[in-house]
């Protein structure tokens, strides 16, 4: 339940802090006092869209704090999943500033407006006037076939059989486009890689063969080289026979030139290596024409290649290559991972189907009784001849609701047939209506605290009465804060607020203040007889509150 509310800079509101008690709260004010800033303040808290215009005209940010008791929620856990610190009293605020920024916080830890949207929709309800409109949403009304027949557990496993479902689906959807996609253009990535399998990368260095090629291109002039080193290092007056003549004369004076001996005789012995290698290699060079036109066809091939693939050498043709066989790879994967999503899919189906009829079959059973409950609580609300039931119908279609779809129909009086309800019904009879449903709903769905905004829109004398015995009963059991401008209402609240608006400093300022029992049969009177309380009407307010 609510404990505290605090606002800040909201509107009329410069600062107030209301305490709220548990069971039957009524809040009662002049027209134009500010009394809907409250609900426009809680509004805040559960995470509706921030209107900056509300801000205060001496602040630059204003802020709405709540302190609610969360003992009973079983909350634990998700404050532990989304790492925040839980106290059972739990301390909510959103602060939005004239700069466009808005904030929320869970126990002064900041939060996602998703998260507080969560969090706050399990604490409190808030019904306005205008929530009426809710009747004309079939959804809306589904949601009340399975609260009030105790079906919102099936109702999530089947919503989240859905999700999966839709999840899968949209997956194979995917998974299929890219197989077409990947389709279209196998035939050429397969005579890619054919293209580039000839080369036979890991067979052939084609830098070592344009090495290989050069050399056989110029065997000729490479001969003539060679012969002239040949000619130049080991014929007759050659520099061989020289070094051997120095060397010769050297080494009688070994001892005193030891150096220019040994020095003479590498420079000897690597010349003669060089001669011995020249002439090796000039007995090995070919001329081959025909080995020539391979190793050029081969290497034009390896250049085209690298041409067309933007390549600058053979390890990113190799890398090409890779990808090309990874594309390959990766559309067998996808072929694999289509026909198992396929499976998946299909058992998903049967098994969405198969709660969707069970959920059907429930909801179908459950309904006679539920409208029993609800055309009881409106004759309590002074419809007596009113006649509701829900129509259940299935579609081909299953969604994340479910194979059914469903239409609220009413009558309010005898012999008058039923049409929907949004149709059919006054604006004081929709109030009842909705009345009598968060009635029963906040039964089924655990919520504490429901803060109506003049609910009893339409309705006076016993009608009244009978609203707010109503609103006292479901405080019983829960947290009712409740608008009004009715006396018969705001007579059987066990707390009694009151908004009251001043000007203070040249500007409206709406304050917030807790009534006494005098101040209570008082304010009872006056909604009343007016401004003028006489004793009669202090009497009549006595009375109804007593009754």
């Amino acid at each position: 339940m609510i404990r505290i509310l605090r606002i800040q800079n909201f509107a009329l509101i410069d600062a107030v802090e209301v305490n709220f008690h548990s069971g039957f709260t009524v809040i009662t004010g002049e027209t134009g006092s500010g009394k809907s800033i409250l609900m426009n303040a809680l509004n805040l808290i559960l995470g509706e869209r921030a209107s900056f215009d509300v801000i205060g005209p001496a602040a630059d940010r204003a802020s709405v704090e709540v302190e609610v008791d969360v003992a009973d929620f079983g909350l634990k856990s998700w404050f532990k999943a989304n790492d925040l610190d839980y106290f059972d009293n739990c301390i909510i605020r959103r602060e939005i500033s004239v700069q466009g920024r808005s904030r929320a916080f869970v126990n002064d830890a900041p939060v996602q407006l998703t998260l507080l949207k969560y969090l706050t929709s399990r604490l409190v309800h808030i019904h306005s006037q205008y929530n009426t409109l809710e009747l004309k949403d079939r959804s809306y009304q589904l949601f009340v076939v399975d609260a009030l027949a105790g079906l919102l557990a099936e109702r999530e496993k089947l919503a989240s059989c859905f999700r999966d479902w839709k999840q899968s689906s949209a997956e194979l959807s995917s998974i299929r486009t890219q197989i077409q996609e990947i389709a279209a253009q196998s035939d050429y990535e397969e005579f890619q890689r054919n293209e580039l399998r000839e080369l036979e990368l890991d067979q052939y260095n084609y830098d070592e063969l344009a090495k290989e090629l050069t050399v056989l291109s110029n065997a000729d002039e490479l001969r003539n080289v060679l012969e002239e080193l040949s000619a130049g290092i080991s014929d007759d007056g050659s520099l061989l026979d020289k070094l051997r003549y120095h060397l010769a004369a050297v080494r009688k004076y070994e001892h005193a030139l030891d150096d220019l001996h040994e020095r003479l005789n590498g420079v000897l012995f690597e010349l003669e290596e060089i001669e011995r290698d020249a002439g090796n290699k000039l007995s090995s060079l070919e001329v081959n024409p025909s080995k020539i036109q391979l190793l050029t066809d081969k290497l034009d091939a390896y250049n085209r290649m690298l041409f067309k693939h933007k390549c600058s050498n053979a390890s990113e043709l190799k890398a090409f290559i890779a990808e090309l066989e990874s594309n390959s790879q990766n559309n067998e994967e996808l072929h694999k991972r289509e026909q198992s999503l396929s499976v998946q899919v299909e058992q998903q189906t049967a098994a969405l189907s198969k709660q969707a009829k069970e959920l059907h079959t429930k909801r179908e059973a459950a309904i006679p009784q539920m409208e029993k409950r609800i055309v009881s609580l409106l004759e309590l609300l002074k419809l007596e001849n009113t006649r509701l039931s829900f129509r259940l119908e299935t579609r081909d279609e299953i969604t994340i609701d479910g194979e059914d779809t469903v239409e609220m129909l009413f009558s309010p009086n005898t012999g008058v047939p039923m049409v929907p309800v949004h149709k059919a019904a006054s604006g004081g009879e929709l109030s009842r209506v909705m009345l009598a449903l968060q009635s029963l709903l906040a039964e089924k769905t655990r919520l504490r605290s429901v803060f109506f905004d003049e609910i009893d829109t339409g309705v006076s004398g016993e009608v009244a009465q009978k609203v707010g015995e109503t609103l006292q009963r479901m405080g019983n059991g829960m947290q009712v804060i409740a608008i009004t401008h009715l006396p018969q209402v705001a007579a059987k609240g066990g707390q009694h607020l009151k908004v009251l608006k001043a000007e203070q400093d040249g500007i409206s300022r709406s304050r917030v203040v807790e009534l006494s029992q005098t101040e209570r049969i008082e304010e009872t009177a006056r909604l009343m007889s007016g401004d003028t309380i006489n004793q009669a009407a202090l009497d009549n307010a006595r009375a109804l509150m007593n009754s």
